[in-house]
């Protein structure tokens, strides 16, 4: 696709894989054939979703890391499946894979090996606008030239001009502006450059929708908006996306992002999906010590303290122990199994009646999550009781469960 501004104010638009020049003036558009104008009628389809199933997939990348430098990246015998109408957030740290893989469902990196299907359809071979998929960037994507209803609505701009269709798209736009925030009394006649970034991601949000695609790709939606637009978006989209019905994989770093939007969380590390299942599976039952220290729903200590095996009676050195902060009760005075500790730091958590003891455990830091102890104060001794914990292996982090106590498992 390219663009272009043409004589008298036009803009002009040229397809070249749908041998199409289309010309908008006047707030009109004219859609073009080189040698003809397009007179026939379009209609609008009927919105579907579809679940998405990625079989054994693997790609082979170079992507920047440093100026001038460049280090290889694989995506290898990747298993994902995603049911027709829910949310799927990927979640990772950076780097590691998260971008490429919703790039290859959307047909912008292409698939080495394996197949991916949608409803049980193979699509690896089709071209990025034949998957009916819609895709929001992290850079907004949007058209300089054309206003933000225009942008909301573009995708109608290919369609049969019938009563329907301006019935159809009145009713989208409306609605989809009411849930996102894209007020109609400022935002429809102003163009992308006048807009700031909370607006311009809302109308790249907006257009997705819009355009009725049966899969939804998010790519890092909401990492340019300040917090108090960032929590409101989150829960406006996750509604619309319940409205609509669409089917949606979401790619993001932020643990928080995920626990308010997943249906399913899949956990990526290095190119593979190291666990899927929903929030609290995960987070009660993890299946690595990458999976443990990365779900967290504590946003003041990490989410988990790893100790060596040989600080707990009868646990061999080889396993690390890992106990949520809030899985450790802490007294003054001894109990079985318990460990001894001294209180480096006391911390008050704002707005909650809780407070972040801080210990060491020999040469090991801890910490806990507690309600109010005004009998524990800096350089005290006590006792750590221990009510959960999970053993993993020291080399390859994998969970080891059959050498865990019946507590291990611990209700949330």
């Amino acid at each position: 696709m390219f663009l272009a501004n043409g004589f008298g104010g036009q803009h002009i638009m040229i397809l070249p894989e749908e041998n199409t020049v289309v010309v908008f003036t006047g707030g009109n558009y004219l859609t073009y054939r080189p040698t003809f104008l397009i007179l026939e009628r379009y209609i609008i389809p009927a919105h579907t979703s579809e679940d998405v199933d990625l079989y054994n997939i693997g790609t082979f990348s170079q992507l920047p890391r440093e100026k001038k430098k460049t280090y290889d990246f694989s995506i290898e015998n990747l298993n994902l499946y995603i049911p027709d109408g829910k949310t799927m957030v990927i979640l990772g740290p950076s780097g590691f894979g998260k971008t490429t893989l919703l790039k290859m469902i959307a047909g912008v990196i292409p698939v080495e090996s394996g197949s991916i299907e949608f409803d049980g359809k193979r699509v690896d071979e089709l071209k990025p606008m034949d998957r009916k998929i819609g895709m929001v960037f992290q850079d907004y994507a949007l058209y300089p030239h054309l206003t933000s209803k225009s942008n909301v609505l573009f995708y109608f701009f290919f369609k049969r001009k019938t009563q329907e269709l301006y019935e159809s798209a009145r009713e989208k736009f409306d609605r989809t502006s009411e849930l996102m925030g894209v007020e109609l009394a400022y935002l429809p006649d102003r163009n992308p450059g006048t807009l700031s970034g909370g607006e311009k991601q809302r109308v790249a949000i907006a257009r997705c929708i819009t355009r009725d695609p049966n899969v939804f790709l998010l790519d890092e939606t909401f990492s340019n908006l300040d917090q108090m637009l960032r929590e409101k978006y989150r829960l406006n989209v996750k509604k619309l996306l319940g409205i609509f019905d669409i089917t949606t994989v979401y790619v993001t770093h932020d643990q928080h992002e995920a626990l308010v939007f997943a249906d399913i969380i899949a956990i990526m590390r290095d190119g593979r999906i190291e666990q899927t299942g929903s929030s609290t599976d995960i987070y009660n039952d993890p299946g690595s010590l990458f999976v443990a220290e990365f779900i967290n729903t504590d946003q003041y200590v990490p989410a988990i303290n790893t100790l060596p095996g040989g600080y707990m009676p009868g646990v061999p050195d080889s396993v690390i122990v890992g106990i949520r902060p809030r899985d450790i009760k802490i007294g003054k005075h001894a109990v079985p199994g318990g460990l001894q500790a001294v209180i480096l730091e006391k911390t008050t958590i704002p707005m909650q009646k809780e407070v972040i003891l801080t210990a060491r455990v020999h040469e090991k830091t801890v910490y806990i999550v507690t309600p109010p102890k005004d009998d524990i104060s800096f350089g005290d001794t006590v006792t750590l009781d221990i009510h959960g914990c999970f053993m993993f292996d020291k080399d390859t982090g994998k969970r080891i469960r059959d050498k865990e106590p019946v507590t291990a498992s611990v209700p949330k």
